[in-house]
């Protein structure tokens, strides 16, 4: 019993937790990405982008913080200056679509000019991001570590194994769970959000119905760049922030959306739960669980992994194939692509 407890721990540990602070990060990207697509129907390859902006002022503002010696005690300072790159991705953002999509939206332009735009602007926020910040790996975390300690936790039971819980993991968990409450209540009880979505589901009867499209465009792009500048916070405290990071991560969160149904919120958060477990699943080392489970004489000699975690991304993109060729709507019944 007692190896059956280590094994369930050590999945808990290497597996299952992280998968889904990892899952978060991923729903809360895919969110924006669904917000998007669902308004202005394009897909938008500079939403990576738009979190390494946001993110990047939040850690200029913690670092501001910091030298002034103001900080949140055992939770990172970053939260506190969270609502400073909120700021900087929503005047970013919301310039870039006065400047670029705006055009576009009056020339009625079709979604592959939206998104060959798209892609422009996201090497223009690249190199920006890369030349205010650099394209170093930032570390900006601070505050305590763990919330439990895998030595506090084989005290308490006794085990081999010790459950490390990372306060970051759990600041993710319960950031996400607050985000996606106050996302789905804005759309749901309130009149601009009912708005937003009686334009998603049709906007020509939207439009005779008195609902001001500007402000339904300018709304989403708001929420969008808030999402956007949280789920990049909460990457780079789990795991470092560089630039070229979120220009990678724009893959499995299109995945997410795509596998989710893509313009159905509900299927964002799914989706992106389905692909951070996968992702983690497949490049998860299972020789020491196994170990646990079988007698020792059958124990394995090799990692028993899957795939390497330098193709985690190929998972992504795999289970993003099937997807569209088997059911492109997703698993919601998203838009198609």
């Amino acid at each position: 019993m007692t190896d059956f407890l280590n094994a369930i721990v050590l999945l808990l540990n290497f597996l299952v937790i992280p998968g889904i602070a990892y899952g978060c990060q991923l729903a809360l990207g895919a969110l924006g990405v669904t917000l998007i697509y669902g308004i202005l129907r394009f897909s938008n390859f500079a939403h990576g982008e738009t979190m390494a902006f946001g993110t990047m002022f939040t850690i200029i503002g913690t670092w501001f913080l910091q030298s002034n010696g103001i900080s949140l005690g055992p939770i990172p300072t970053a939260l506190l200056a969270l609502p400073l790159g909120i700021l900087a991705a929503v005047l970013l953002i919301l310039g870039t679509d006065k400047l670029v999509y705006k055009f576009y939206r009056k020339q009625k332009s079709t979604p592959v000019i939206y998104l060959i735009a798209s892609l422009g602007v996201m090497f223009f926020y690249n190199g920006l991001i890369r030349f205010i910040i650099g394209p170093d790996d930032r570390i900006f975390t601070d505050g305590s570590r763990f919330i439990i300690t895998a030595r506090e936790f084989k005290e308490m039971t006794g085990l081999d194994q010790g459950l490390a819980f990372k306060m970051t993991q759990g600041i993710t968990i319960v950031v996400t769970v607050i985000c996606v409450i106050a996302l789905f209540w804005f759309l749901n009880k309130t009149r601009t959000g009912k708005s937003m979505r009686a334009y998603s589901d049709n906007e020509d009867l939207a439009l005779l119905s008195g609902i001001n499209p500007d402000r339904v465009v300018m709304i989403a792009w708001v929420l969008t760049a808030a999402l956007a500048t949280i789920a990049g916070t909460l990457y780079g405290l789990d795991k470092s922030f560089k630039p070229f990071t979120y220009l990678q991560i724009l893959l499995p969160i299109f995945a997410a959306a795509i596998v989710g149904g893509i313009g159905n919120p509900v299927g964002a958060i799914l989706g992106g739960f389905v692909i951070a477990l996968s992702e983690v699943s497949v490049t998860f080392a299972y020789k020491r669980v196994i170990a646990y489970l079988v007698p020792e004489s059958w124990a394995p000699e090799g990692l028993v992994q899957l795939l390497s975690t330098d193709y985690k991304f190929a998972v992504s993109f795999s289970i993003l194939v099937i997807v569209l060729l088997v059911k492109p709507t997703g698993l919601m019944k998203g838009q198609s692509i």
